[in-house]
C-alpha cells in the first residue's frame, strides 16, 4: 500500500502491528513510544533530532552519540555552530573543501549519475539546486534583503507550493549539469564573500524569518541555517552516491 494522503494517527495504539519494510516519509514520530519492537535493520533519518532533541534506545539517549559520530565522519561539520566571524569563515572553508572533494568524486562517475534518484530522493543535481535555493532564502533574501531572491534553477523544498508559495519562479525539467554547477559556484562564492567582511555587530542584527515574517531571526541564526543545510544535504548526497555506485552496472 502506498499513500501520500495525510494520515492523522495521533494517539493511536498499534499492538502486534506488522510494519516490516514500511517506509515513512515526512512523518511526525515525536514522542512515539515503542515497546518490545523488532527494529533490526531499521534506518532512521531525523536531522532535527540533533537540534537539542533526544532519542532513547533501551533507555539510552543516543542523539549525542549520533552527533559526535557525524562530526567524526565529516571533518569540519563540528564548526557549523560557530558564533563569531572568524569561526564562521573557518566553517565555510570546511564546507567548500568537503563539497569540492565530493564534486571531484562525481566527475569520475559515469555520465548521467548526477540525475539518478535513489528511493525517490533528490538526485545529486537536485541536491545542489536545493542548496542554491537555501542560500537564496537565508542569505540573499533574509540577510541581504533581495526582494526576488530566487534563481530559476533552485530546487524548492517539497512543501514550498503547499505552503502557499509560487513554484513558477523555478524552472521545470532537468537543467544541464554545467548550468547547475555554474549557479551553485556563484552561490558558494556569495556566502564566502559575505563572510569575508561580516562583523560581530552584523551577526547580532535581526531579520524577518523568510517562512514566518512575524518572527525575527538573527543574522547569525540565518547563517547557521545555511551551514546546516550544507552539511545535511551533503550527508544525503554521499549516502545516495554510495548506493548508486553499489548498483550493478552503475
Amino acid at each position: 500500500m502506498t499513500t501520500t494522503d495525510p494520515l492523522d494517527l495521533r494517539g493511536a495504539r498499534l499492538v502486534a502491528a506488522d510494519l516490516h519494510g514500511a517506509r515513512l516519509v515526512r512523518a511526525d514520530l515525536s514522542r512515539v513510544v515503542m515497546r518490545g519492537v523488532e527494529i533490526d535493520g531499521a534506518d532512521i533519518d531525523a536531522p532535527w533530532l540533533l537540534d537539542g532533541g533526544s532519542l532513547l534506545v533501551n533507555g539510552v539517549d543516543v542523539a549525542p552519540y549520533v552527533d559526535a559520530e557525524l562530526d567524526r565522519r565529516f571533518p569540519g561539520r563540528s564548526l557549523r555552530r560557530a558564533a563569531d566571524p572568524e569561526g564562521l569563515r573557518a566553517a565555510w572553508t570546511a564546507v567548500e573543501r568537503t563539497w569540492a572533494a565530493t564534486l571531484d568524486r562525481v566527475a569520475a562517475l559515469p555520465a548521467g549519475t548526477v540525475d539518478v534518484s535513489v528511493d525517490g530522493e533528490w538526485s545529486f543535481a537536485q541536491t545542489l539546486r536545493h542548496l542554491v535555493m537555501a542560500t537564496d532564502t537565508w542569505l540573499r533574501g533574509a540577510v541581504l534583503g533581495v526582494e526576488a531572491p530566487y534563481h530559476r534553477l533552485g530546487q524548492p523544498n517539497v512543501e514550498y507550493a503547499a505552503d502557499g508559495h509560487d513554484p513558477s519562479v523555478f524552472a521545470d525539467g532537468t537543467p544541464a549539469w554545467d548550468e547547475v554547477l555554474a549557479v551553485r559556484a556563484e552561490r558558494v562564492a556569495m556566502v564566502r564573500d559575505y563572510l569575508a567582511d561580516v562583523t560581530a555587530a552584523d551577526l547580532a542584527g535581526t531579520r524577518p524569518n523568510p517562512w514566518a515574517p512575524e518572527h525575527r531571526e538573527t543574522v547569525l541564526s540565518c547563517l547557521h541555517t545555511v551551514l546546516e543545510e550544507e552539511w545535511e544535504h551533503h550527508r544525503y548526497a554521499v549516502r545516495d552516491l554510495a548506493a548508486v555506485a553499489a548498483t550493478p552496472g552503475a
